[in-house]
């Protein structure tokens, strides 16, 4: 064991790995307790979670008996510490409490990473961050307009905390990690530079603990934890994937993008089921059947592209449509959640539309999931691969039927919907080659979910909501053990009058060329936005870094070999590689791909230069101008079709990069 309790003058201090990881005194104790008063209210899976608790205790004195230590409030024990293994079990012991609030020991300047997939901000510090995956709104910025305007119109706006991939994990620059095996209403609270808080909701709490002497090794403990993805199969990472929502016609579209000389890997048609037009933009007809009237003889158009080496994609999400037809097979088996008070199905608003929720807590369903859709619907008929859409709606107030609590199972709902997917290919032995990709997530959804998407950005340059948050997305998820993620080139999300520019869809595929799969997005109102082929030029801007991507394929079955072998990440933080340098700690903006290639996407609107930093360690050559930079900070010029990339001087693949000026 490596952690152990010592007993001090006024309190006890835990170590672990040789860190000091829990101090408490009299005056400073490590936890408070409370009894919780919450409300919860969910509108399209948008939620605002309020609590008001009661007869809050923090207890000042404590008993330290080896293993154990029992901490008592005017003389009563209150809560009880123990060490199990190289983890701390918390229990209350105040009855009807079920609020905890334990501090973790901070040093003086010490970074804390983690927290799931996090849009805004890499590092935490001085912020706290509710651990509930939800809508991540709109906009992402109370100051904003568009945020404003979300908020009123049904709580869409979202904070910079909110995120699809919550997971309360988090990481520090003393390389140990702390993670919280539960999945109830948790927050990381960071906002005290002496402690890194986490508040429970719940009476009892288990807190595993990690240590190691570099972040390799650290993040290559938590990817082992939480589960390594496959490596990509060749034809993900090969080429690009288009995305087309627009009938039969998207398949003579797709010629035209080939004939433009991209580099084509799969045709990705979300519409397969059918669309369905509402206030918010083009939406999927969600009743998971191809459309015979939109995709006409779609399982011989499949295997005619799988013949050209040229994958189909699709889409999928775990609710069905009321007015769809699966919706009464899913009825007759009894497969949907429930009203709290009786046996109606639990109809969810998704915008114009209603739902049943899948109820994953029954193998029944699923297994009728992943067998009569995933497997005969889709994967029968050729699919490679799909969009495994949302997971976080699930309401607090449905009835289970494993009889548990929503509020602790709406946490779990993305990994039970993973598990659902997984289980689906490995039934048509396709594991390693049918791919599909999620948005939400929580702990444990590394094991299922082969790769993942940033989700609905916003068409535009904005800090919280635009291109720019893809980055922080990969970085933040690369480190709790996702190694692939990738974002929809161009955007998606278009409202009140928010639109694609060409400059925003030339610097997205400068930015996508360079993540393991690169894959486009019509977005949510096709006809008012800028396509990729909607002009000459922006058809060979895709094209162009199309072939870039395609190019880098070696490299990138690289990094999928150190991600199976070391859980590491494709994109990741310069820290990770570069540890001794404290200032590349907050560096979200750019990233290492693998250790040999720094990218420094243009996220600004309007500039044709941005500051790079390259590592302290040996030279860096430009990827498209052979320029050579020493280490350290630079202006870089960077007009549209020239990115800051560079390649580490002295690498095992020069050649390979070098051949991106040809490009």
């Amino acid at each position: 064991m490596d952690a152990a309790f010592s007993a001090v003058e006024g309190g006890f201090d835990l170590h672990f790995a040789g860190r000091l990881v829990l101090r408490h005194r009299a005056d400073a104790a490590v936890l408070d307790s409370a009894r919780g008063n919450p409300a919860v209210t969910m509108y399209r899976g948008n939620f605002k979670i309020e609590d008001a608790p009661a007869e809050q205790v923090t207890p000042c004195d404590c008993a330290v008996e080896d293993t154990v230590v029992t901490l008592l409030h005017d003389g009563t024990a209150v809560a009880r510490l123990e060490l199990v293994g190289n983890g701390l079990a918390v229990a209350l012991l105040t009855p009807g409490h079920d609020r905890i609030r334990l501090r973790w020991h901070a040093e003086p300047g010490e970074a804390v990473w983690g927290g799931g997939e996090q849009m805004s901000y890499l590092a935490l510090n001085g912020r706290s961050f509710p651990m509930w995956t939800s809508e991540p709104g709109v906009g992402r910025d109370k100051t904003t307009e568009l945020t404003r305007q979300m908020d009123e119109s049904g709580m869409a706006g979202g904070d910079y905390y909110h995120t699809n991939y919550p997971q309360p994990t988090i990481l520090t620059s003393r390389w140990l990690a702390v993670h919280l095996d539960a999945a109830c209403y948790s927050v990381i609270d960071c906002t005290d530079p002496a402690a890194h808080a986490f508040e429970v909701w719940s009476d009892s709490a288990n807190f595993e603990l990690y240590a190691a002497e570099t972040p390799i090794d650290l993040v290559g403990q938590l990817s082992k934890r939480f589960g390594r993805q496959p490596p990509l199969p060749d034809w993900a990472i090969s080429g690009a994937i288009v995305g087309l929502k627009d009938g039969t016609r998207s398949f003579e579209r797709l010629e035209d993008f080939i004939k433009a000389g991209t580099a084509v890997s799969g045709l990705w048609c979300e519409d397969w089921a059918g669309i369905r037009e509402t206030s918010f933009g083009r939406r999927l007809f969600w009743d998971w059947r191809r459309d015979n009237q939109r995709y006409a003889d779609l399982p011989q158009r499949i295997a005619a592209l799988q013949a050209r080496g040229i994958r189909f994609l699709a889409y999928a999400n775990p609710y069905l449509c009321n007015d769809g037809i699966l919706y009464e097979e899913a009825l007759e088996g009894g497969h949907f959640c429930l009203k709290p008070d009786s046996d109606a199905v639990y109809l969810v608003d998704f915008g114009e539309f209603d739902c049943g929720v899948l109820d994953f807590t029954r193998p029944e369903t699923r297994d009728w999931f992943a067998e009569k859709v995933l497997g005969k619907e889709m994967l029968d008929i050729g699919i490679s691969g799909w969009m495994a859409d949302f997971g976080e709606y699930l309401p607090t107030d449905v009835r289970l039927a494993d009889g548990s609590d929503p509020m602790e199972a709406h946490n779990r709902w993305p990994v039970l919907w993973a598990e659902v997917n997984a289980q689906a290919v490995e039934s048509r032995g396709k594991t390693g080659d049918a791919v599909f990709f999620m948005r939400a997530g929580f702990s444990g959804v590394q094991g299922h979910c082969p790769l993942l998407w940033a989700g609905d950005q916003s068409v535009d340059f904005t800090r919280h909501d635009g291109i720019g948050t893809v980055i922080t997305a990969a970085l933040s998820a690369g480190l709790v053990g996702n190694a692939y993620s990738h974002s929809d080139c161009g955007g998606y999300t278009s409202l009140l009058g928010n639109v694609r520019t060409v400059e925003l869809m030339e610097r997205w595929c400068e930015l996508s060329a360079f993540a393991p799969v690169m894959r486009s997005h019509e977005g949510n109102r096709p006809d008012d936005n800028l396509q990729y082929d909607s002009t000459p030029e922006l058809l060979a801007c895709f094209a162009r870094w199309s072939r870039v991507h395609a190019h880098l394929a070696p490299y990138v079955r690289h990094l999928c070999d150190e991600a199976v072998e070391l859980g590491l990440p494709a994109q990741r933080p310069l820290f990770l590689h570069y540890a001794a340098d404290e200032s590349l700690y907050v560096v979200q903006d750019q990233y290492l791909y693998g250790a040999d290639l720094v990218v420094a996407p243009v996220i600004e609107e309007g500039a044709r230069a941005r500051q790079v930093i390259l590592p302290d360690e040996g030279e860096w050559v430009h990827a498209f101008t052979g320029e050579v930079y020493p280490a350290g900070t630079h202006r870089v010029a960077a007009p549209i079709g020239c990115p800051p990339v560079f390649y580490a001087m002295g690498s095992a693949y020069t050649e390979l990069f070098t051949g991106l000026r040809k490009l």
